[in-house]
């Protein structure tokens, strides 16, 4: 079993230093027992940032809030969820299952933020203010969006214990990258405006499972996060049980970027990549 300051000891050993920024991808399963329950997790990053650095994990939004029109409901599922679906509530909306329980967790803890967006995001610290200031409605992955930002504030990611394909700054990547053929989703999502529920049109490059581009491989962003860590001789550590890396987001960006133009021109060109 780990204790929170077992934790933050571990946090400070990968290499995570007061002040940092850093964004969290995390399996609470992998870290193994915790005194105290999963909420030690995040708390014990808290502890090695101090009140000085600044955590970041996606949450984005509960099922089928931006799934009309994507067509990966069919006809009869997007009558019903026109129909039935309540409008969404940044504030109090639950997170996205699929992206584990520690960001619900930090979400719902005192003095954690998020942005009124179902491209939502639970920050803390220092920069939460600035992280989760207004951003583009459409593409809010790209410019001008809190990924944007937290570039700037030379971010870090931190690995936990969970699958490489989840890092959601290279959403980022693919909206900035200097491609042709990128594949757009357009969607509805069910707000509230007035005090009625109304379902206002969304765009966005497209983060689904059909991917942004007809060339990405298979598991394309934990190819990409595999191989960056393999040419830059990151080793990672452990954090309790969790196998885990931290590296900064802006040599992802820059390893990644030409890689993408490269695939996007060739697919063969994914062979390069770690399997």
């Amino acid at each position: 079993m780990y204790s929170r300051d077992e934790l933050a000891k571990g946090f400070r050993a990968l290499g995570v230093p007061r002040g940092d920024v850093v964004m969290l991808h995390a399996s609470v399963r992998s870290v193994g027992a915790v005194a105290g329950g999963p909420d030690e997790i995040h708390l014990a990053l808290r502890d090695a940032l101090t009140a000085d650095g600044t955590l970041v994990m996606y949450a984005s939004c509960p099922a089928h809030v931006d799934e009309v029109g994507r067509g990966n409901l069919s006809a009869g599922e997007e009558r019903e969820v026109l129909e039935k679906l309540p409008a969404f509530h940044p504030f109090t909306a639950r997170s996205q299952r699929e992206n584990g329980v520690l960001v619900e967790l930090f979400r719902t803890f005192p003095g954690s933020l998020v942005n009124a967006h179902v491209a939502r995001f639970v920050v803390w610290g220092r920069h939460a203010e600035h992280l989760i200031s207004p951003q583009p409605w459409n593409y809010a992955f790209g410019r001008g969006s809190l990924l944007d930002r937290f570039l700037n504030l030379d971010g870090k990611i931190l690995l936990l214990g969970c699958d490489h394909d989840t890092v959601t700054f290279l959403h980022y990547v693919e909206h900035v990258v200097d491609i042709p053929d990128k594949r757009v989703a357009r969607f509805k999502v069910p707000v509230e405006e007035n005090g009625k529920r109304v379902w206002k049109e969304m765009e966005e490059l497209d983060t689904s499972d059909n991917m942004a581009h007809a060339n990405w491989p298979n598991r394309f962003f934990a190819r990409l996060v595999d191989t960056y860590l393999s040419q830059t001789h990151n080793a990672g550590g452990r954090v309790g049980d969790a196998s885990s890396y931290l590296f900064k987001s802006r040599g992802l960006l820059e390893f990644a970027q030409p890689v993408m133009q490269a695939i996007a021109a060739d697919a063969g060109a994914a062979a390069r990549l770690l399997p």
